[in-house]
């Protein structure tokens, strides 16, 4: 093939790929207009804590490929529940079952960077393909772009293929998951937060529980039963890292306890537990009020926001949890670098976050 083939071949695929990439975000931005209602809403989150190793917006594009697939009768069971990518499927001895399409979701791309004085940010240059980095350099990896990847549910596996069942916290009805309690507790005792347990609603003027930024405290009803208490705890913990003042919290307060509320629904979904009765409040009505950005990009944000909190809680807690959506043995290292789909916009807290 001469030079101006092979220089067409390039461009044909280059525009192919924006192509792809441009009916992802298409399809992302119908998902997360169609976010609209507090029950909308809770699907979603609970639906991200299973796949929580991934983006808000790849766990979107997951749920919306996976809904098509399941309409048309290409898969039988009606949510996905381990995906990984072709041959990740292989090195695990499974196999996609013929005629079975994957799911497009968006994946980084990685370019090495070097610099001998790593805390000056302007001092970090690109490494071409190969170059090796002078004596004394830092190199490291940052994410550049995004390309279409595709990964597969187990649900479109061959028959023959066995995959190891990811293990699932079992509970007794309102119990709390073992060891949530003292591992929230720890997480805040880290970010210089004590916990205190109060009496009766009364005590807060009715709310289950109460941050105070300024004594340091997390207070929480004990007159509830154990999981509605540990449900309490993690909502004020996202409350203290995500909304602490001075930092990028949030200034709508019917975001901040959205965003609050969606961590605790995350946490416990995690670990087994459903929290549909605790509904989230509507989401349109906070999602339309922000200044400056569309409900849609607001959704976004709000979900990757809360997915991260979530999977940064979730890390250090020393309990039985639920599988993040991937097959059980199969290493996750880059996951933590998948890219959000839409722009994140900063989400702009008072001195005290109340829970509802």
């Amino acid at each position: 093939m001469g030079r101006k083939a092979a220089r067409m071949v390039s461009q044909d695929w280059v525009v192919a790929r924006q192509e792809r990439l441009g009916v992802l975000h298409e399809r992302l931005v119908t998902a997360v207009d169609a976010l609209v209602s507090g029950d909308d809403w809770v699907r979603a989150m609970r639906f991200a804590a299973q796949f929580r190793a991934r983006s808000f917006g790849n766990t979107l594009l997951i749920w919306l490929a996976h809904a098509d697939a399941y309409a048309k009768g290409v898969v039988g069971v009606r949510e996905p529940s381990l995906v990984a990518g072709y041959r990740q499927w292989g090195g695990l001895g499974c196999h996609v079952a013929p005629g079975q399409h994957g799911y497009m979701i968006q994946a980084p791309v990685t370019a090495r960077y070097a610099s001998s004085t790593p805390r000056d940010e302007t001092s970090w240059r690109k490494l071409g393909f190969r170059e090796t980095p002078r004596h004394g350099e830092v190199v490291r990896s940052r994410m550049v772009s995004v390309k279409p990847a595709y990964v597969f549910d187990r649900s479109q596996l061959t028959a023959d293929s066995v995959v190891p069942e990811p293990p699932r916290p079992v509970l007794l009805q309102g119990q709390a998951p073992v060891g949530l309690w003292d591992g929230l507790a720890r997480v805040l005792r880290t970010e210089g937060f004590t916990v205190v347990g109060v009496p009766a609603a009364g005590v807060m003027g009715g709310a289950n529980g109460q941050t105070d930024f300024v004594a340091r405290t997390v207070s929480v009803r004990f007159d509830m039963d154990e999981l509605a208490r540990v449900k309490t705890l993690a909502h004020e913990a996202a409350h203290c890292l995500l909304h602490a003042p001075g930092s990028e919290g949030v200034r709508h307060q019917g975001l901040g306890e959205v965003e609050a509320e969606s961590v605790a629904l995350m946490i416990l979904a995690a670990h087994g537990v459903c929290t549909d009765a605790y509904t989230v409040p509507y989401v349109a009505s906070w999602a339309v009020a922000v200044p400056g950005r569309s409900a849609g990009e607001v959704v976004q944000a709000t979900g990757e926001k809360v997915r991260a909190c979530a999977v940064s809680v979730l890390t250090v807690l020393e309990t039985q949890q639920v599988g993040g959506g991937d097959p059980p043995g199969l290493s996750r290292e880059a996951a933590v670098r998948e890219p959000s789909l839409l722009p994140l916009a900063p989400v702009r807290s008072s001195l005290v976050g109340v829970s509802a």
